[in-house]
């Protein structure tokens, strides 16, 4: 009985290892709320002064952490689950956008007392209180590009968005490797890899996940 949070970057492919994973393991994911998401398309798309009126940072941060934490508790409950990318990345985005000064001070302060508040109640689950492993898609910033860019959602497309999407890419590391602490990781290299194309390249994630899950056994 396993819970897999799958993490990386906007379009890298989460979703399509999340469900690769699943289809092995017999489980199910837990997707991300991206296509029934009302402020998403909102914050790609707004001016910097609507940005500032608006605060859309500050209310899509909130809709995924309220999304992301119903969807942990009720993996966390069945046991078995994939989650397509997790409450614990949230405070990264919620980083970034307050670093660049789309989300003030005080509405972080807000952002992190919620976080702080739900994490408790997660350590005080009776069933289970952590993943058992993450798995971070990782890729150079040029296959990032080309990935969201197959995608082809019209909203993440505008060239205004490469420098965001450049900030993010160059902190998700540090993130992962300094503040990320909740299980073991296991990183994919997804330039030399695509599970959807390539039965070769997913049978090898498969099997690689496979894998740490069995090491991660063998430690518990």
């Amino acid at each position: 009985m396993s819970v897999i949070c799958v993490g990386g970057m906007i379009g890298i492919g989460k979703t399509s290892v999340a469900e690769l994973i699943a289809r092995d393991l017999g489980s199910e994911v837990f997707y991300e709320s991206v296509d029934d998401n009302p402020i998403l398309p909102l914050f790609y798309t707004a001016s910097p002064e609507e940005i500032q009126a608006k605060r859309y940072p500050f209310l899509l941060q909130l809709y995924f952490l309220q999304t992301r934490f119903a969807a942990i508790k009720e993996a966390y409950k069945q046991g078995d689950n994939v989650l397509d990318r997790s409450i614990y990345e949230d405070w990264y985005f919620a980083k970034v956008n307050h670093d660049l000064g789309r989300i003030s001070s005080l509405e972080m302060q807000v952002y992190e007392g919620l976080l702080d508040e739900m994490m408790r109640e997660i350590d005080g689950l009776p069933y289970r209180k952590a993943p058992d492993l993450m798995v971070y898609l990782k890729a150079d910033f040029e296959t990032v590009l080309h990935r969201i860019g197959l995608r082809g959602r019209d909203f993440e497309q505008d060239e205004h968005l490469v420098e965001y999407y450049r900030i993010l890419w160059s902190g998700y590391d540090d993130w992962v490797h300094k503040h990320y602490s909740a299980s073991e990781v296991l990183v994919i290299d997804m330039n030399h890899t695509d599970v959807v194309n390539n039965p070769e390249d997913a049978a090898r994630v498969a099997q690689e996940v496979k894998n740490a899950l069995a090491a991660v056994a063998h430690r518990a």
